[in-house]
């Protein structure tokens, strides 16, 4: 069997990279080959040469605009001139759309794992998906019945998260380890993994810091920094917190075990905080025609992936003119200082936790990649 695996940006590289490891795991005989970085080249797939990762992220100027066009015509010539088994299409809906497109019309059989969020904005996708893919594998357990709906063939098969996130943590040893005393109470603050998105919201969450050491001293702060944030960015924000904040590299399920609370942009990692259990506040905040945009798009009640998984309202969500200093430091006090309240949001985790399935959510992945390559 002969497999083409085609990724974006560094997620949808990790996930290819387990995928893979679990596709080979189960079949040795099969052939791998991918468009992706280093996780997927480490995991043994043969990576297409002269086609560079397809990360858009960053993109600037013309001649990264005609280096991306490249790299698709090389993408739609493999798909059309080479024979594949399936061709597997990851995250990336922005690219991978119109390579289902491309692939479907060469007459490849098409899988989509970790699927586009239809249901969230563009729901008239789900008639573009019907007719160009062949079977979707989701992350969410609420997706299945909206494609099933549908008529499109579709696995749950779990979160990744949860193979990526330790069962047990000792916060006693990671607080020692980051200099944070055993006794205080910690708030992890977590402003993304974009750059945009850490000018935007770490300003914010460091005056709420100060207002918050004004009414509860001794609270300690510790910041998630991403892999993809640059250490100047962090630091020339930092010279200007009217408190200490510690950084933690690359830590972000390490700065969630050992945090009492932790204020967190929008995003993935608020799953990965419910996996972990730590209580949260959610914010986010964008330019505001970007934001008129989104919610002009957007069709969903809650954009917190953690509420959106649990059908209600666990975490309490700050976005935009809301997401201001004084709101984010009340909300924290009202966790803080009324135990029933912070402990119904851990049970609420604890539940979304639980609907988010069982570990193995890739080699479960992988078993409907080979599923299906030989239908």
């Amino acid at each position: 069997m002969r497999i083409l695996i085609i990724t974006g940006e560094a997620s949808g590289d990790l996930h290819g990279a387990h995928l893979a490891k679990s596709i080979m795991a189960l079949d040795p005989t099969v052939q791998l080959v991918g468009i992706g970085g280093p996780g997927m080249r480490a995991a043994g797939v043969d990576i297409v040469p002269g086609v560079p990762q397809l990360d858009v992220m960053g993109l600037i100027g013309l001649s990264a605009i005609r280096a991306m066009v490249q790299r698709v015509r090389a993408i739609r010539r493999i798909l059309k001139a080479e024979a594949w088994d399936l061709v597997v299409l990851i995250d990336n809906p922005g690219l991978n759309f119109h390579f289902a497109r491309v692939a479907k019309a060469a007459g490849r059989r098409v899988l989509y794992y970790i699927a586009p969020q239809v249901w969230a904005w563009r729901p008239g996708r789900m008639k573009w998906i019907q007719r160009r893919v062949d079977h979707v594998v989701v992350i969410l357990p609420f997706e299945p019945e909206l494609y099933r709906k549908a008529g499109v063939r579709c696995t749950f098969v779990g979160h990744p998260l949860l193979d990526m996130v330790a069962p047990h943590y000792d916060c006693a040893k990671l607080r020692s380890e980051f200099g944070l005393d055993e006794s205080a109470r910690v708030v992890g603050l977590l402003p993304g993994s974009r750059v945009a998105e850490v000018e935007m919201l770490l300003p914010v969450l460091l005056k709420a810091a100060a207002q918050l050491v004004a009414a509860e001293p001794g609270t300690q702060f510790i910041l998630a920094q991403a892999s993809s944030i640059n250490d100047n960015l962090i630091q020339a924000l930092l010279r200007q917190s009217p408190v200490p904040v510690r950084v933690a590299y690359d830590k972000a399920n390490e700065v969630m075990a050992l945090s009492d609370l932790l204020f967190i942009a929008s995003g993935t990692a608020t799953l990965q905080a419910a996996v972990v259990g730590t209580p949260m506040v959610l914010l986010y905040k964008t330019s505001p025609l970007t934001y008129r945009l989104a919610r002009w798009l957007i069709n969903v009640k809650w954009i917190g992936l953690v509420n959106l998984v649990a059908g209600r309202s666990v975490v309490p969500e700050l976005i935009q003119d809301e997401a201001t200093d004084e709101r984010l430091c009340r909300e924290a006090l009202r966790l803080l200082r009324d135990p029933s309240a912070y402990n119904g949001m851990k049970e609420g985790l604890r539940q979304v936790r639980q609907s988010l399935g069982e570990p193995g959510a890739s080699s479960r992945a992988a078993q409907v990649v080979l599923s299906e390559c030989r239908l």
